[in-house]
């Protein structure tokens, strides 16, 4: 006999968001182990956790009203992954940024690279959500630039920085409630994601 686990579709929904977070917490705590243990390289580690990150957060975001709490969530399916709460609730981004940011310049906070990083992360992500109003992208954007400009180690005419203001102005003369076209939600992620590369680029190597 096939029992079912929903009754309609947005019950199946909340079950595969359900698992799909259950995975994404999993995948983490492996990721973790595996840089801790050294059987991963920085630089594959950092790719593969920024997605997992990125993916968390959007994913999270939807089930903020089904799941209020990660560490319960955790709890109640008896995951036991500590370092994937850590990484995904708590710290927000890999620990090799944590690391740069630890490097940097006594002048450098590691909390303003973090809030770099994730205003990065939450600006491209909510251009993949198609959230294109100037009234949804332009605080993102004003944040974004705001982090950038408390980061003593860029310089005045860093990418990242010149584009955010180009963008800001540009959206400034539109209408609040216009939209990006899909020329310019592509081109705003390709700049975003340049921009990101660069930045991350720009900090100082931990022993450096």
């Amino acid at each position: 006999m096939e029992v079912k686990l929903w009754n309609d579709k947005r019950e199946r929904e909340m079950y595969e968001n359900f698992a799909e977070l259950y995975a994404i917490i999993r995948a983490t705590e492996k990721l973790e182990k595996a840089y801790i243990r050294d059987t991963i390289s920085p630089s594959e580690y950092e790719t593969n956790c920024q997605k997992l990150i990125a993916h968390f957060k959007t994913l999270s975001s939807t089930l903020k009203d089904t799941i209020p709490s990660i560490e319960r969530f955790a709890d109640t399916y008896k995951m036991d992954c500590p370092a994937a709460i850590n990484r995904l609730v708590v710290s927000g981004v890999p620990a090799t940024v944590e690391h740069r940011a630890a490097a940097a310049s006594t002048t450098t906070s590691a909390a303003i690279v973090a809030e770099c990083v994730q205003n990065f992360i939450t600006a491209m992500d909510s251009l993949k959500l198609n959230m294109l109003a100037v009234d949804q992208v332009h605080p993102l954007l004003s944040d974004l630039s705001t982090s950038l400009s408390k980061l003593t180690i860029l310089p005045p005419n860093f990418e990242g920085k010149m584009k955010m203001k180009e963008w800001i102005s540009r959206l400034s003369k539109m209408g609040a409630a216009d939209e990006l076209t899909e020329q310019q939600s592509r081109q705003l992620h390709f700049d975003l994601e340049s921009s990101y590369n660069s930045f991350m680029a720009a900090l100082p190597n931990a022993g450096t």
